[in-house]
């Protein structure tokens, strides 16, 4: 039935310019998952994703007439960066229409590639939509990102070098999806080759549409997509696409984007390389599988289909890998408005590493502080655990790990302005970060003056940074100076400081 597939792929021009991506041997996530696991590392190709693949193979099939005419094709930035640098490789004139929304780095590498680009609408469908009108008008053709035989067979190709990089069948493989050509190129020759290989394809889990369409058991459209992956940010499945991964997958899972930071920093760990969300999209789903399955000794591939992530974004992955990763529990929790009340706190966690620790004064008689702790082991269990100590230690607290309005600003606003504080100064103290720090901190700060704004984050970095408001009045003032130049920690009085006056004295 798709025999016409396999020789399109054996058959593709590719490596004019393509590399044959390496698979790569995971050897901490392996030991961890108790399993063998590899990456395809089509982040290494020259655009730094698999999209050139299916984009050449396309153009390299156009007419003379058709070449004539000029290509355009819609995309969210790496299949535009592939049409661009095939175009360039042809010499054919090339319109790219982007979303708005598109990081600023893939825009920049089209651009720098000579293809003209159009910024249009806030995803790949008004992108999409407003290409093939400019398709019509300037009679162009239209490059499509993944629904087109010519596009899935180019993409496949990377299933025919994983058959040969791996001895024997692999137990299982793990595709990202989007639009689906990527799946449906490689699903299709693995079939062929490898019928007892599972192919799970992998999806964001808030723009899932291809298990919508199979749970429907045809197309269907989202109404709309989330953006954090945006490679695979993709409102429909596309036809041919869908033709052929209906027999051919076994699976599909969905992801969280916590899960998805995770992944980015397990392909970090263990190739000291930086995934966009969608190029460790299958890693995730991989670690998600197993998780359910608990299998151990199986042979698992992953693609890591990407790597154009803009900078700044860094800050939001590392941000949440930990909480993907399941190794971090927040709390919100209730103690005693009194001296010593954090310390206390702290000696009732038993030595769990403390992420966070953010804490403003309300009133005189309790405090609310919004704690995030480190975890080894399943979150859940953890949490669940904690808990139970906390109420049982007469801590009223609740479980903020799975609240997103939690994790995405409350966390940065537990704060604000007290008028019942008569006399606060701010220190900002720097110590050397490793385990028990905080509580070692804390210790030797004692009960002596009432603590009434805290502020603390684990960063990983050598020194914990600690922002700290306590309650002293004039004529403690130099007694208090003398306490703190004992405690030997670098420290600096930000009493003065204009952000300080504006927002929170």
């Amino acid at each position: 039935m798709f025999h016409d597939y396999i020789e399109k792929i054996s058959a593709s021009t590719v490596y004019d310019v393509a590399i044959v991506s390496p698979l790569d041997f995971m050897p901490r996530l392996s030991q961890c998952m108790h399993n063998k696991i590899y990456l395809k590392r089509e982040d290494l190709q020259p655009i730094f994703s698999f999209k050139l693949r299916g984009a050449y193979n396309k153009m390299c099939a156009l007419t003379e007439n058709e070449r004539e005419q000029g290509v355009i094709a819609a995309s969210a930035g790496n299949h535009a960066q592939g049409v661009a640098l095939a175009a360039k490789r042809l010499a054919i004139s090339a319109v790219i229409v982007m979303p708005t929304t598109t990081p600023a780095i893939k825009v920049e590498a089209v651009a720098q590639k000579g293809a003209e680009i159009r910024l249009y609408g806030d995803s790949y469908d008004d992108a999409c939509l407003h290409a093939f009108a400019l398709a019509k008008e300037q009679n162009r053709v239209f490059i499509h990102p993944y629904d087109d035989p010519d596009v899935i067979a180019g993409q496949g190709t990377i299933a025919a070098e994983l058959i040969k990089q791996h001895p024997k069948p692999l137990d299982a493989v793990f595709i990202p999806v989007g639009g689906g050509g990527l799946l449906a190129g490689m699903a299709v020759y693995l079939k062929h080759f490898w019928p007892t290989t599972k192919i799970i394809a992998v999806e964001a889990d808030d723009a899932a549409c291809l298990y919508s369409a199979l749970q429907a058991g045809e197309r269907t459209v989202l109404e709309q997509v989330g953006l954090f992956a945006d490679g695979t940010a993709v409102r429909q499945v596309g036809k041919e696409n869908f033709r052929i991964v209906r027999d051919k997958v076994d699976e599909v899972i969905r992801v969280s984007s916590d899960e998805i930071c995770a992944a980015v920093m397990d392909i970090f760990d263990d190739t000291r390389a930086i995934a966009e969300p969608s190029g460790a999209l299958a890693l995730a789903g991989m670690k998600n599988y197993i998780a359910r399955e608990q299998p151990s000794g199986q042979h698992y591939a992953t693609i890591n289909s990407g790597a154009n992530v803009n900078f700044d974004r860094l800050r939001h992955i590392a941000e949440r890998a930990e909480l993907g990763e399941k190794r971090e529990v927040l709390l919100a929790v209730t103690i005693d408005e009194k001296p010593g009340s954090f310390l206390k706190f702290c000696q009732t966690l038993e030595g769990r590493s403390i992420t966070e620790f953010n804490y403003r004064y309300a009133n005189k008689e309790k405090a609310h502080i919004f704690v995030g702790i480190q975890t080894y082991s399943s979150a859940e269990q953890v949490s669940e655990q904690l808990t139970q100590l906390l109420l049982s230690k007469g801590y009223p607290c609740i479980d903020l790990t799975n609240n997103e309005m939690a994790k995405l600003h409350i966390r940065h606003m537990v704060g604000g302005r007290s008028t019942a504080i008569l006399a606060e100064r701010l220190y900002r103290f720097e110590f050397p970060e490793r385990p028990g720090a905080l509580l070692r901190f804390l210790s030797r700060m004692g009960g002596r003056w009432n603590i009434t704004l805290f502020h603390y984050r684990n960063h990983g970095a050598a020194y914990g940074r600690v922002l700290i408001g306590v309650e002293v009045s004039d004529s403690q003032l130099t007694d208090f100076h003398h306490f703190i130049d004992l405690l030997g920690y670098r420290y600096w009085d930000e009493t003065e400081n204009t952000a300080y006056q504006q927002f929170l004295g």
